[in-house]
């Protein structure tokens, strides 16, 4: 029996468990660009987003998720998760999503609300840049004439505020570093690595980074400024990487300013967040069915419309038919397939039931690096079961699998350990 169609709400829950292996998402961007708007319609939920800079005062936290084809189809089984949601055969796994103030030129130096919130993008796996593609506000976030902003500029001093900012931390002390490095003779490699932690940077991308700015055999105390930002951006590149969101699809002067940012951008997502929250909150109400990513949605009742309701929708619809979707789904899914290069594994107690201990059918969904073991995926549920790792099962073909075997997207698997959850 397959999962039903339903227009179950997708709840933005902190009621998740491996909190500290959940993947992180943060939303940059320069001021009123439209970054609430996006957080809300990913989320589910409702922090205040106004056409004025700085509504977002402390970074919002929630949790958002990504969409894929769930295994239930293939098996020709109803599933009942726990830590994750299916509806109608797609499985929405959790993600947690973290929107960051807005940004202002000069932001490293303190100006606007200072690099505060630059230091609350450090933790996030990936990050989404929300830009305002119509054009409609200043470099500070103020409101102009629609199409006399100019987003190719946002986009360049948003990315250089975050590079300045990390540049800042590694020239803090930079001439007693490389002269303690030189007298306790340690590498380049791990005075990076220590000093940028907290940016979850690690030491193959500071060694990989060095290499093809050409500093590997170059004594640091005759790097050059230049040289050091270079090096910069591309940490930031491998550490942190980032997609366009070009918000704001829906309006007009948009067009042409996407086609411009597509041009200098190699991953760019028209979206119309708007749009979104209106297709959730109807769907919510049981006005039509639609899920987050839809090229589409059902009315159930166009009686039940008003006019202003039947003209948005018209207006939703001609998005839909322009992009395929509002761009809020793509862009987590994108951010975690294309970017972070992510799978979904799916863990199970009993492999003829593909059920947990207390018959859960597909209990959970996890996402995991591209490259992951068996035994991570051991760790991922909880680190006594990979103390103890015997074996593990692919139960598609029911073969015992060793602790180094390389998982591949949408497998399942039974872990068998000598040591039982704590």
């Amino acid at each position: 029996m397959n999962c039903n169609k339903t227009n179950r709400k997708i709840k933005n829950t902190a009621n998740i468990n491996r909190n500290d292996s959940i993947m992180i998402i943060g939303i940059i961007g320069k001021a009123n660009v439209g970054k609430s708007t996006f957080f809300n319609a990913a989320t589910d939920q409702s922090v205040p987003s106004a056409n004025y800079p700085f509504t977002t005062i402390r970074p919002n936290i929630g949790v958002t998720f990504v969409r894929e084809k769930c295994v239930c189809r293939e098996f020709g089984i109803q599933d009942n998760p726990i830590h994750s949601l299916c509806i109608d055969g797609n499985r929405f796994v959790p993600v947690k999503l973290i929107d960051i103030a807005g940004l202002v030129p000069g932001a490293h130096l303190g100006k606007g609300l200072g690099n505060k919130f630059l230091d609350e993008a450090r933790q996030a796996d990936a990050l989404i840049h929300v830009v305002d593609a119509s054009g409609s506000t200043d470099p500070e976030g103020k409101v102009v004439e629609k199409a006399h902003g100019d987003p190719l500029f946002d986009i360049n001093f948003v990315e250089e505020e975050f590079d300045q900012w990390v540049l800042s931390i590694i020239n803090r002390d930079w001439n007693k570093i490389t002269r303690d490095m030189a007298n306790q003779k340690l590498k380049i490699e791990q005075i990076l690595t220590k000093r940028l932690s907290g940016l979850s940077v690690t030491i193959d991308t500071i060694s990989n980074s060095l290499s093809k700015v050409g500093l590997t055999n170059k004594n640091p105390e005759n790097w050059t400024q230049e040289e050091l930002l270079k090096l910069v951006k591309l940490i930031r590149r491998n550490s942190k990487p980032l997609l366009i969101l070009a918000n704001k699809a829906d309006i007009s002067s948009s067009k042409d300013n996407i086609k411009k940012i597509k041009q200098n951008n190699t991953i760019v997502i028209p979206c119309a967040s708007e749009a979104e929250l209106v297709l959730r909150k109807g769907a919510k109400k049981g006005l039509w069915y639609y899920l987050p990513g839809d090229k589409n949605f059902q009315l159930k009742d166009k009686d039940a419309l008003n006019e202003q309701q039947k003209k948005a929708l018209l207006i939703i619809q001609s998005v839909l038919d322009d992009y395929g979707s509002t761009g809020v789904q793509e862009a987590i899914n994108t951010v975690c397939f294309k970017l972070l290069n992510l799978i979904i594994v799916f863990p199970v107690e009993d492999e003829i039931k593909l059920s947990d201990k207390k018959g859960n059918i597909l209990p959970n969904a996890i996402l995991l690096r591209k490259g992951s073991t068996a035994k991570d995926l051991a760790a991922n549920i909880h680190q006594d079961l990979a103390k103890g790792f015997m074996f593990a099962i692919d139960v598609r073909n029911k073969q015992r699998i060793g602790a180094d075997y390389e998982l591949k997207h949408n497998d399942i698997i039974k872990i068998v350990s000598a040591t039982s959850r704590g």
